[in-house]
């Protein structure tokens, strides 16, 4: 598949490493002191990486890159609906056994979220429920993909949640402000297993690390079909 990818010119490239920490999709690392495309399948071509780069090292090229997931007969018929090999972006079904009719009622479960808003982006740092809260930070796609994510980890909690693919810049100051200016409790941050979620973890950490506080905290790590993988 042609599309654009980074390239780093080595000679310009000073080694800071503010590439590869605004890469989420690891694909960009340090090796010899020097930042290196450790996977040109992981690049999504969003372009996150250029303008933290002090010397201009990093541009884009249109080159063949070959992905790295693999697919069935089935879906080889099929054309590649995916922007790159980052398992960010893998399409795939997830087999859910149907159920019949009869059983699909179920007695309604109310909901756990205590505040509005909820977008990290919007949340006021200075908001009265944030005030003595035990607080979560959840990457966008967790409460899809964990069915009991509602009573296992908003109950009783002030939940803010994110997506830093998708989302304009680093959340860590915001986060740091919000730690700052209020007594928080504990920290639960529930992220998803994709490399891009390392980036609302990475934010999450550098806010706890700056705010001076010794705060409980605690990462939770769910797979893409809804398993606990780390907690």
């Amino acid at each position: 598949m042609k599309r654009n990818v980074i390239t780093i010119d080595e000679e310009k490239c000073i080694g800071c490493g503010l590439c590869a920490s605004a890469c989420h999709q690891g694909a960009i690392g340090l090796v010899d002191g020097k930042a290196k495309l450790l996977r040109e399948d992981y690049c999504d071509g969003l372009g996150r990486c250029l303008p933290v780069c002090p010397t201009e090292a990093i541009s884009f090229e249109e080159r063949e890159v070959e992905t790295s997931i693999p697919s069935t007969d089935a879906e080889s018929k099929q054309p590649d609906p995916l922007a790159c090999g980052c398992p960010g972006t893998n399409s795939k079904t997830l087999a859910r056994e149907a159920l019949p009719e009869s059983v699909q009622v179920q007695t309604k479960v109310s909901t756990h979220l205590n505040q509005w808003l909820v977008q990290i982006k919007l949340v006021p740092p200075n908001a009265a429920y944030l005030n003595n809260a035990h607080l979560l930070i959840a990457a966008d796609c967790a409460a899809y993909a964990y069915g009991n994510f509602h009573a296992d980890y908003m109950r009783n909690r002030i939940t803010i949640i994110g997506c830093p693919k998708l989302d304009e810049g680093d959340y860590a100051e915001k986060l740091t402000d919000i730690l700052v200016r209020n007594e928080i409790k504990s920290v639960t941050l529930v992220r998803m297993e994709v490399p891009c979620c390392g980036g609302i973890e990475s934010a999450t950490k550098t806010a706890l690390k700056n705010c001076g506080k010794m705060i409980p905290w605690q990462v939770v790590t769910i797979s893409t079909d809804g398993q606990i993988l780390e907690s």
